[in-house]
């Protein structure tokens, strides 16, 4: 385990190191465009049979459990750092914009995205249950946190949007987790989904989540007020993260919702009443760069990802179909309701194209639809989110920036 570690943050470092000197990309798209291209090269030559380095590449990657490294070892670490940066007062006067978008549009989006990848699939050979469109749905429609905050940070969005965007990004991965295990649940035990179960299930999941989360913030905020050493202050944050994430995994909670909470908390009143301006500058230090590394080798594993797809003319053409599809979901779901109630989301003019745009996809997609049961729907499903989730951040992420400045010149 140590050394494929070793071996997975030397290449990190390396791309890293090369993006910043010779291409210039913000770093997250900057190193997974390095390792998707290295990634297609060496399939290029192993095609010409210069097999060795694919065969160490293909080794290297089935090494490691990315859905299980991802969902319970750096995703806590991830959106805690998040939304440590939040600023609550601000969000507070967005929440029902935000919630109204996390909540409702992914639910739409989702039951969308399945039905019309259910009537697109019987087209082709790769035809699927609907049961397994509405999971691709579930893990697709929520955009990334790690993703979006990630490119955000660069491209010059307007506090307003990218503070909606970022809150929608961190609370809606919590519902897309509950669809994704209310249908997955009905997969495996082949029985139909009842208004009962998925309400009991969002209650444990959700809500769970939420008060282990605003708990564990609240013991951590008290022990931060009550000592003055920086040291210790962000040992005990580190602690709180982790640990917390594994008592939300044993108490069937939601995990990534619990520490959103507890950042929230930690980020806010914390950061008001239970620190000095040293432990709050180290405490900041500490965890930008825990964010930055482990997002560096976040997007350097789904570039090197790749490896592990089987792709065919069909699979292509149709994961260009589904790109489109998505980008229409996200479009009805966010885009319209923001262009429509364009007051009443306080958001600027022209902020529903940077809003349905800047809804990137990432590593909690793949992460899901690889923690599927084994089988053909697996391999499609993967296939599609893979697909997906690279437009998204090669394509929309190193578009955005561009877009904010054409249809918001004036900065607010």
């Amino acid at each position: 385990m140590l050394d494929t570690v070793a071996v997975f943050l030397s290449i990190t470092a390396v791309l890293a190191f090369l993006n910043r000197r010779y291409v210039g990309l913000p770093p997250a798209i900057g190193v997974m465009s390095i390792a998707l291209a290295l990634s297609l090269v060496n399939m290029a030559l192993s095609g010409l049979g210069f097999e060795a380095l694919h065969t160490f590449e293909t080794s290297l990657v089935e090494s490691i459990d990315f859905s299980e490294l991802l969902m319970q070892g750096m995703l806590s670490l991830l959106l805690f750092a998040g939304a440590l940066h939040v600023d609550l007062s601000q969000l507070r006067a967005y929440r029902w914009q935000v919630a109204s978008l996390a909540v409702i549009g992914t639910t739409v989006s989702t039951l969308f995205i399945g039905f019309a990848l259910w009537a697109l699939l019987s087209l082709t050979d790769l035809a699927l249950p609907l049961s397994y469109c509405l999971v691709f749905g579930a893990l697709i429609s929520p955009t990334d946190p790690i993703a979006v905050m990630g490119i955000l940070k660069s491209a010059g969005a307007p506090a307003s949007v990218e503070l909606v965007i970022s809150g929608e990004s961190l609370f809606n991965d919590g519902v897309s987790v509950v669809l994704f295990s209310l249908i997955l649940a009905m997969i495996v035990s082949g029985d139909p989904p009842s208004v009962l179960g998925a309400s009991q299930l969002l209650v444990e999941e959700a809500g769970g989540g939420a008060l282990v989360g605003a708990l564990l913030g609240y013991i951590t905020y008290r022990m931060l007020k009550s000592i003055d050493s920086y040291q210790e202050e962000v040992l005990i944050t580190l602690a709180a993260v982790l640990g917390g994430y594994a008592l939300a995994s044993h108490l069937h909670v939601s995990g990534p919702l619990a520490m959103v909470v507890m950042g929230l908390i930690i980020g806010n009143q914390g950061r008001s009443h239970a620190m000095s301006e040293e432990t709050e500058k180290n405490l900041d230090m500490f965890w930008e760069l825990i964010d930055e590394i482990l997002n560096a080798v976040l997007f350097v594993l789904i570039g090197l990802e790749v490896v592990l797809i089987h792709f065919s003319g069909t699979l292509a053409v149709t994961g260009l179909a589904v790109i489109v599809l998505t980008l229409l979901a996200r479009l009805l779901t966010v885009g319209a309701p923001v262009a429509v109630l364009g007051r009443r989301f306080k958001l600027p003019a022209g902020a529903w194209s940077v809003m349905t745009w800047g809804g990137l996809r990432g590593g909690i997609s793949v992460a899901l639809a690889l923690s599927l049961p084994p089988g053909h729907a697996r391999d499609v499903v993967v296939s599609l989110t893979y697909m997906v989730v690279v437009f998204s951040i090669l394509v929309q992420g190193m578009s955005i920036g561009t877009l904010v400045k054409r249809v918001i010149p004036c900065r607010k």
